[in-house]
């Protein structure tokens, strides 16, 4: 993940962004544990609506390679350049590619396997053989663009920073990430919760490690400036929930006008929700002495 100036950061977690129960990752196509997708960078593409991979990485205000950008393979087998053909890891990566430019363009209903087969650039028996039905195909997407998201939003925070540094960079690499990968957005917020139980429930899994980081985060910014007394665990929670509410119907507007970057999403909310936040996380005034009689 690369923060502001192009600057590679890697993924950092500190005692603020302390993990609670994870997405599910349970067997599936190319995901690893939650916040370490094991396809990393080959998620979906961001050919996205209205604008091409370059646009939403300007958008995004990262210099860095777009993910899931270039031509995907063609022919049954797309061999590689030896001849030899493609490992099955590569293989499965780029019908899962495939799948969540079909899927978040098209929804789930009209998306037909034999465009993601025809995509991918391989035989569409050969995606049942690995996915054994489109409704597992689409888990296995939302799993593993749920997993994607938290790992960006996670890697864009430093621990040690003030709070508002803090809140700053994680809102700012959520941006970043829906901006640039804007299929992968539609498939989470779009179209996971019309589909299914197994769908729904890591979508629904993902807002909750969402809400649990910022939480941790309020609660731990207000105890280091000496104001925990006056922020309960309750009020917490509900700051944040507002916060991530908020976040993803910026994510939206910001995915549907080419024009709006991820700055200036971050200021959008942050100048809404900081004069909230900021009392919170300001020492409590000592108590003035009480008046002799």
């Amino acid at each position: 993940m690369e923060r502001e100036g192009g600057h590679s950061t890697g993924t950092r977690t500190g005692p603020s962004l302390a993990t609670g129960p994870g997405l599910d990752t349970g067997p599936s196509l190319g995901t690893g544990p939650v916040g370490r997708p094991g396809v990393g960078t080959g998620a979906s593409g961001t050919t996205g609506t209205g604008t091409g991979a370059r646009a939403s990485a300007a958008r995004a205000g990262e210099a860095g390679p777009v993910r899931g950008g270039g031509a995907l393979p063609s022919g049954p087998t797309a061999p590689n350049r030896r001849g030899r053909r493609m490992p099955r890891a590569v293989r499965e990566r780029h019908m899962l590619d495939a799948a969540v430019r079909v899927f978040g363009r098209q929804g789930y209903r009209a998306a037909a396997m034999d465009d993601i087969a025809e995509l991918a650039g391989v035989p569409q028996p050969l995606v049942h053989l690995y996915l054994r039905s489109k409704e597992d195909l689409f888990v296995a997407c939302v799993r593993r663009e749920a997993g994607a998201l938290l790992a960006a939003v996670r890697g864009g925070v430093r621990a040690g920073d003030p709070a508002e540094r803090q809140l700053r960079d994680g809102l700012h690499a959520f941006f970043q990430h829906t901006v640039r990968h804007p299929e992968g957005w539609a498939v989470l917020h779009l179209h996971a919760r019309a589909q299914g139980e197994s769908s729904a429930d890591q979508v629904v899994a993902l807002r909750t490690e969402l809400v649990g980081l910022v939480t941790r985060l309020i609660v731990s910014a207000a105890r280091d400036a000496g104001g925990a007394s006056a922020l309960g665990r309750r009020e917490a929670v509900g700051l944040a929930q507002a916060l991530v509410g908020a976040a993803e119907s910026l994510a939206v507007w910001a995915g549907g006008d080419p024009s709006v970057t991820a700055r200036e999403a971050v200021s959008t909310l942050m100048d809404l929700t900081w004069p909230g936040l900021a009392p919170h996380l300001s020492p409590i005034p000592p108590s003035p002495p009480a008046p002799h009689p």
